[in-house]
């Protein structure tokens, strides 16, 4: 297949990148661009790249043997294995420069004119086109973009065209760091992926970027992808968020996650949150927010599933079945004495998702309930969670206070990320140290 010397970035991402030896390395997520003065294009100087293990790494374009329209070819040599970090003076193209505001040099001066003069039209970059030189180094050489009408979705704007680099001003280091580019590309790439791997993508964005990528999503995706981010890159995000919107996305987060992210500001800040959210979905975060962190009661979500004697078996699979819950708090079910809402009436006992399986759908709960199994009180350490796990074979065990009601109950991976290092996020999934790739 015939080798490209030119290509557009967006229809490079996802390519897989093959080694000397013809195994798949993994698949190209970005390209990485320097700025430089004057009039001439950014120099390409790497690629971003994403191992099967989620991780992603630098790979300079000096070990690019060949680029096809179906995979990309390295040359023999060492892979640094290192997760990928922007340096001063390098973007991203994906992440940094899409969105990006620019002005085109036009005959004629239009709707979005930058000064109402001829040869000045704001656009925004749709996307990037790249080209190999005589000299095998790789340039910036043309920009995909539409007219910038004010802050419509990008749907709404004009046809894009495409120009090439010497009528383009405007694309530098401070105007890509500058606020209010807007995120609806990076945000349309990130729709299908896990919120633990945006989270992942975010922390390679500059940090202006990130906050533009956080307005741009909408309030429940956001939360998701904020409780996969280690707790002072949450505090970053939802500090810097308007008031009241920065207490809609904490009334979409998990009530445990939301008590550990403001568990982390000042108490008057927290107390601000608090104030701006609703009642209803502040009130389990305050509970959570009396334990101290490093025990059962910190480590709760005040939201398991819980039902009454009088629940049949069909109902409570049908809980069970609820996408927003973890496989670990759906596991286990906990019947009660109404009232449902934690604290609870009387604990009865609980009953695991295979036990409702192996019923009839009309059964009801009390029949099959497991009145043997120890409960977990508030104030029981983080050790003693973490031998109660391993003792029952559990992945979720309930929380009940002195008087028998049930206060939530803890997941097993809500107590895994508690007991991992606090950089367990930078580290591979198979990591026990770091080594060369050949």
């Amino acid at each position: 297949m015939a080798n490209l010397n030119k290509a557009f970035v967006a229809r490079l991402a996802g390519l897989p990148v093959i080694g000397p030896d013809g195994d798949d390395i993994g698949r190209i997520r970005d390209v990485v661009v320097t700025m430089r003065s004057g009039p001439r294009p950014p120099r390409v100087i790497g690629l971003v790249v994403e191992l099967p293990t989620r991780r992603r790494i630098f790979v300079p374009m000096l070990r690019v043997a060949s680029i096809d329209p179906r995979s990309v070819s390295l040359v023999s040599g060492t892979i640094n294995l290192h997760r990928f970090q922007s340096r001063p003076g390098e973007n991203v193209v994906l992440g940094s420069l899409v969105d990006s505001i620019i002005n085109v040099e036009t005959d004629q001066a239009g709707p979005g004119s930058a000064d109402g003069s001829a040869g000045s039209v704001r656009h925004q970059v749709v996307d990037v086109e790249i080209e190999r030189q005589r000299s095998r180094d790789w340039l910036v050489s043309r920009v995909a973009a539409r007219v910038r009408r004010g802050r419509t979705p990008l749907s709404r704007r004009g046809p894009v065209s495409i120009y090439p680099w010497n009528r383009i001003s405007g694309m530098d280091d401070t105007a890509i760091g500058a606020p209010g580019h807007g995120a609806e590309s990076l945000v349309e790439q990130f729709a299908d992926m896990r919120p633990a791997d945006v989270a992942n993508a975010l922390r390679e964005l500059p940090e202006v970027r990130r906050l533009e990528v956080a307005r741009t999503l909408d309030d429940e995706r956001l939360a998701d992808i904020l409780q996969e981010l280690p707790h002072d890159e949450q505090t970053e995000i939802v500090t810097r968020l308007e008031l009241e919107r920065a207490a809609d996305v904490l009334e979409a987060m998990d009530p445990e996650d939301a008590a550990d992210l403001l568990g982390e500001l000042p108490e008057k800040d927290a107390e601000s949150f608090l104030e701006r959210m609703n009642p209803e979905d502040s009130a389990p975060v305050r509970m959570l927010l009396t334990y101290d962190a490093d025990t059962a009661g910190g480590l709760m979500t005040p939201e398991p599933i819980v039902l009454t004697p009088q629940t049949t078996v069909a109902e409570a699979l049908a809980h069970c079945r609820n996408p927003d819950l973890s496989p670990a708090v759906a596991s286990l079910v906990f019947v009660v004495r109404p009232p449902t809402a934690t604290p609870t009436g009387k604990y009865l006992g609980c009953v695991h998702i295979q036990a409702l399986l192996r019923e009839l759908p009309s059964t009801m709960v009390a029949e099959t309930v497991d009145t043997s199994l120890s409960s977990l009180r508030p104030t029981d350490s983080v050790d003693a969670v973490t031998r109660f796990f391993a003792t029952y074979n559990l992945v979720c065990g309930p929380v009940v206070d002195d008087e028998g009601h049930l206060l939530g109950a803890v997941a097993v991976d809500d107590l895994l990320d508690h007991l991992l290092p606090e950089d367990w996020r930078d580290m591979d999934l198979h990591d026990d140290g770091e080594k060369d790739q050949k």
